[in-house]
């Protein structure tokens, strides 16, 4: 009996210390990263499992839509014109996951002479000879590339360093097991083994020791897939001394918004096949501090069983009146509308009595419409000099002819756009409680109608709520997608006009097969609503956002489309231009003999 209860003693005593170290290895977060690196470290992202978070990717609603066979089958073409960089594909890939790969980082440590030095490495399982037969693949692979690339070995401490030199290119690399460390520059990777084996001279001077990084991961989830973290204050300072040589003193006493930020942070997990963002920007209140209440979301019931965009934000127009009429790009009109507010004696003050600060905007897309209709919302607070401020900006443009009509106490004012592909008639609806903005009167005029009402479709939807309930209560900014309508609206509307495209521009065709593209049906049963909120929490600003894919990776994405598109229609021109004007030197067609009279 004493032997039997020795035993389970034993074997209780194994198991509390088995998980003990088990807990203690899965806290190791990026904690154990940020004593490796220096105080001053401008740039840090941090992944604390890699195989975990790939796990999750595979569950997410964005990859089990790539992997759809309709999807997948209408790729192959458009993936084919793009090729894996060699000695990185898949295989490579598999071979890293067997590495088992924790505390995955990648770091800027310092910027001197425009020069960044780069920092990173990951914890991984198994011997160091195991983790060589991934990573000298990759060495091998970069010394083929560049064969006039220098590799040496040198002796640090303990360590033996892997040194390789293509210049201007260097790249240090040592284990320091379970660790492996790379870095750009010889005396940094030093660094890093110095932290690492507790013999730095001022072990006190990591970036676990900056407040500003602190702030920044108190808001950070504990939870979290992939993590960065920024300092501006290595830009902000060199943009401090820029503008004090162009500026004068006087000016370069107020701070850019840049100069404010003490850090920039973001956040992502993976959970339920959604994706989860967190932004923290470490900053002053940029509002006064008695702006009022957070979003009262009051435009929501305008909104309607076609509604697939709202957004409600505070801004303050009275106070962005000067700054918007000199932002480049907007320049021509924003000057109209000044110049259009300055001659009716119009001031930021009056702007701030006129309206209030939650602007609301809601689009729509019926299944009977080929296109969506957008709503702009202002809350007014002086109906007078509100309606001062809407005539003025209707004489902005000489050119412009607006009609004027009252409804039910409400002044509408409708101005009747060129012909284009888009009929676009903007109107303004101004009541004793809202301005209403939109391209189509009809649109204007029932939002208008719903204004004032307890609930909405939108607003009772199950959808609308149940996406809602998925971010805090936002006090600055708040957006909401229903990615599912939406994707169902524009394949209705531009599958046939992509079909005509292909069949009048055959070498589409050579990029992409129209004709395979996935049905409807395939795209939304993976696609729920995307909803973003912000708020002022101590310190500085987080936004969360929530959806297949997030709302700033939807931004991103915009962005980056947008700019394909316009070097995509600047290299059209450009063809279309060269093949328009004959090449110098080439015979000149004859001009045509004029008719006789």
């Amino acid at each position: 009996m004493k032997r039997l209860i020795l035993l389970v003693g034993v074997v209780a005593a194994a198991a509390i210390a088995g998980w003990y170290v088990w807990n203690l290895s899965q806290k190791m977060s990026s904690a154990s990263v940020s004593v490796l690196l220096p105080r001053e470290t401008i740039f840090l992202a941090h992944m604390p499992d890699f195989n975990r978070t790939r796990d999750q990717w595979r569950q997410s609603d964005i990859y089990k839509l790539y992997r759809e066979p309709e999807v997948q089958n209408f790729l192959q073409k458009p993936l084919a014109n793009f090729s894996t960089p060699k000695g990185f594909g898949a295989q490579t890939l598999l071979e890293f996951e067997q590495l088992e790969a924790k505390n995955v980082f990648f770091a800027v440590t310092s910027l001197d002479n425009n020069n960044p030095k780069l920092a990173g490495g990951f914890r991984f399982q198994g011997s160091i000879a195991d983790a060589e037969r991934v990573i000298g693949k990759w060495r091998s692979k970069f010394l083929e590339r560049n064969p006039g690339a220098r590799r040496e070995k040198l002796h640090y401490e303990h360590h033996e360093i892997d040194l390789v030199a293509a210049t201007p290119f260097t790249l240090a690399t040592a284990y320091d097991r379970p660790w492996f460390f790379a870095a750009t520059d010889l005396t940094e990777l030093k660094g890093l083994l110095d932290r690492a084996d507790g013999r730095a001279k001022n072990p006190k001077e990591t970036l676990e020791t900056d407040e500003a990084y602190h702030a920044a991961i108190s808001h950070r989830p504990s939870n979290y897939a992939l993590f960065f973290y920024l300092q501006p204050k290595t830009f902000a300072a060199r943009l401090a001394t820029l503008r004090a040589a162009i500026q004068s003193p006087a000016a370069t006493k107020q701070q850019t918004i840049l100069e404010q930020v003490r850090s920039i942070s973001g956040a992502t997990r993976l959970e339920g096949g959604k994706i989860y963002d967190l932004l923290f920007v470490g900053m002053p209140r940029l509002e006064s501090h008695d702006v009022g209440p957070a979003l009262t979301r009051s435009s929501l019931t305008l909104g309607t069983k076609e509604t697939f965009f709202y957004l409600s934000m505070l801004l303050n127009l009275g106070e962005r009146m000067e700054t918007l009429s000199q932002a480049a790009g907007f320049s021509g009109m924003t000057q109209k509308f000044a110049q259009a507010f300055s001659d009716s004696g119009i001031t930021a003050d009056d702007w701030k009595a006129a309206f209030g600060l939650e602007l609301g905007s809601l689009a729509d897309w019926p299944s009977s419409a080929h296109w969506p209709t957008l709503l702009l919302t202002l809350p007014v607070l002086d109906v007078a000099k509100a309606g001062k401020i809407v005539e003025a900006a209707t004489r902005a443009d000489e050119d412009a002819i607006w009609t004027r009509a009252e409804k039910d106490g409400v002044r509408y004012f409708s101005m009747q756009s060129s012909a284009t592909l888009v009929a676009i008639t903007p109107t303004i609806a101004l009541s004793d409680r809202l301005l209403v903005v939109g391209f189509n009167p009809v649109s204007v005029e029932e939002a208008v109608k719903r204004n004032g009402s307890a609930s909405s479709e939108f607003s009772d939807s199950p959808t609308y709520k149940s996406a809602a309930r998925l971010v805090p209560a936002p006090t600055n900014f708040f957006a909401y997608i229903d990615t599912q309508l939406l994707y169902s609206r524009l394949d209705a509307s531009l599958r046939p006009m992509l079909l005509l495209a292909a069949a009048f521009m055959p070498t589409l065709s050579s990029s992409v097969d129209l004709g395979k593209l996935p049905s409807p049906e395939v795209i939304t049963k993976h696609l729920s609503p995307i909803v973003s909120s912000q708020r002022y929490e101590r310190d500085g600003y987080v936004a969360e956002s929530v959806g297949p894919i997030t709302f700033n990776q939807s931004v991103i994405g915009l962005a980056i489309l947008s700019g394909t598109g316009a070097a995509a229609r600047q290299k059209a021109n450009t063809s279309l231009s060269g093949w328009s004007s004959p090449p110098a030197g080439s015979p000149q067609p004859s001009p045509s003999p004029s008719p006789t009279p």
